[in-house]
């Protein structure tokens, strides 16, 4: 499925991501674009990138995913409005604080509210929707920290773990519908989120990202790896003894 062939609306959940901005940008020209974000009234630069990309419109809403009773009624009116929701990406997250989260069991449950519960609201309510249209796309992001929690970032894994069991379900549920959920996987993105952090091994960007986004999209596929020789480490990563695994830096 080409992004030519499905052209109705992108939503971008998170309209000041990096990542999920890339993206948008790739898909615009001809399209109706919404971002969703907290604070929508301050996106002009963003709503500009998109404008200058060939987006037929540029919308904005605002979104709180943390208000998980939001979602619902926000969806149901984007997608009323604009004649439904060609592609949605889910492009909302925190890193948090480990340290923190380990000492504090409010900042613990906020990490995993924002990057797994919420994304479990927003993906429930717009498959809802999806599957009554009979058409749709929908973008979630994993991470390698989800693929074998470690040590070092539990708290976040832990979230991102459970958000890739949802989403991998999910997707199963969603095969035949005419609804398509792509699970992306990228390691270390340089961007915004991981400033004065020391990039990882196979570090990409959000650039990168996108491009292998829109790539699979094209291609109707399930997953993707960012960049594609992570797939392999996925593999060793689930192998290594949890003797050594749990000595492994960030």
């Amino acid at each position: 499925m080409g992004t030519q062939q499905n052209d109705g609306p992108v939503l971008v959940l998170g309209g000041r991501s990096e990542i999920g901005l890339e993206v948008a940008r790739r898909l615009a020209p001809g399209r109706v674009v919404i971002l969703a974000a907290r604070r929508p009234d301050a996106l002009d630069a963003e709503i500009e990138q998109l404008r200058a990309a060939g987006a037929a419109a540029v919308h904005t809403a605002e979104f709180d995913a943390d208000e998980t009773a939001t979602h619902a009624p926000l969806l149901e009116k984007i997608a009323a409005e604009h004649g439904g929701i060609g592609t949605a990406v889910l492009a909302f997250g925190i890193l948090g604080n480990q340290e923190r989260a380990e000492q504090d069991p409010a900042h613990a449950v906020a990490i995993v509210q924002t990057d797994f519960v919420a994304q479990v609201s927003v993906l429930t309510t717009l498959a809802t929707l999806m599957r009554a249209q009979g058409t749709g796309r929908i973008v979630v992001f994993g991470s390698i920290a989800g693929v074998r929690v470690r040590r070092a970032n539990y708290v976040y894994g832990s979230a991102k773990a459970g958000l890739e069991g949802f989403a991998s379900g999910l997707g199963d549920a969603l095969h035949g519908t005419g609804v398509h959920l792509l699970l992306v996987r990228p390691g270390f993105v340089i961007g915004r989120m991981t400033t004065g952090m020391d990039p990882a091994p196979m570090a990409s960007t959000p650039d990168q990202v996108a491009d292998a986004v829109v790539r699979a999209l094209d291609k109707g596929a399930t997953r993707v790896a960012v960049p594609g020789r992570l797939a392999l480490a996925f593999v060793v990563m689930r192998l290594l003894p949890q003797s050594v695994w749990r000595r492994m830096p960030r």
